[in-house]
């Protein structure tokens, strides 16, 4: 297996959670990103501690204001971005930042499902196209004409919960905007793998599991899976996939989610 190799990587959602972890295992690679950008809502804030002390420490964190659900947000992260990367692209886009709302569908809203639909498809839309510039440049920069997470791609961090054939955890909570907005998601992920595979770009839908976080403890039992193995697995993931995968649905371990 090819090790993942990216000299830069966006993790949005990266003060806590997933996010988080992601950024604490890229440091921990063999060879680190030399451009590690954490894009969180509030980076002063005291949700934001625990990525501050990491960015002390190593300077190839770069923290980036970034609010999903707002377009004039991401533009100027976009912006932030190009100016660290000066003349080279991005390689790795993963949009992590997600909510979650524990509601039955009667008790489902229009503000609800409003503000999830925001955050976890438009956002992710928004910020595909936002960096679509930065994408290519990393491709065309790249050595290599096959698609990899190495050369450019983008990562939306889905859930299995998305999955209309098998509905993980309806018993547990039925949450209908947040398995709604990752289908939709998923769709987004096969739109984009579409249009920017011509530009050497990979796109793939990832469950990264029920995993051990402030949101996968919201649905009220212990979940399965540790922060530590899903964001393992998931590297491991991103370390092997190429354009046999690109548009494919996966969860952390490589396996092929139905739609």
């Amino acid at each position: 297996m090819a090790e993942l190799s990216v000299r830069s990587v966006l993790v949005t959602g990266a003060n806590r959670g997933i996010g988080l972890g992601l950024v604490q295992h890229f440091l921990r690679m063999p060879k680190p990103p030399q451009w590690i950008f954490a894009g969180c809502r509030d980076p002063k804030g005291q949700r934001a501690q625990e990525l501050q002390n990491l960015a002390s420490k190593h300077p190839n964190i770069i923290i980036i204001p970034l609010e999903v659900a707002n377009p004039a947000s991401i533009k100027a992260a976009a912006a932030k971005v190009g100016e660290h990367l000066g003349g080279s692209g991005l390689n790795l886009l993963i949009n992590n930042a997600g909510i979650l709302k524990v509601n039955t569908l009667d008790a489902e809203t229009l503000e609800d499902m409003r503000e999830i639909f925001t955050t976890n498809t438009i956002g992710p839309l928004l910020m595909g196209q936002a960096f679509l510039p930065l994408l290519k440049k990393a491709a065309q920069g790249s050595p290599g004409s096959g698609l990899s997470c190495s050369r450019a791609a983008i990562i939306n961090l889905s859930s299995q919960g998305g999955s209309i054939s098998s509905l993980l955890t309806w018993e547990i909570a039925q949450a209908p905007s947040y398995r709604c907005s990752k289908a939709a998601l998923n769709m987004l992920s096969k739109c984009q793998s579409l249009a920017y595979k011509e530009h050497g770009i990979l796109c793939v839908a990832l469950h990264p599991g029920w995993v051990q976080t402030d949101m996968g403890r919201s649905l009220g039992l212990p979940p399965p899976v540790t922060l530590d193995d899903s964001v393992k697995g998931m590297l491991k993931v991103l370390s092997s996939i190429s354009e046999k995968e690109t548009g494919a649905f996966l969860d952390w371990e490589g396996k092929v989610i139905p739609w």
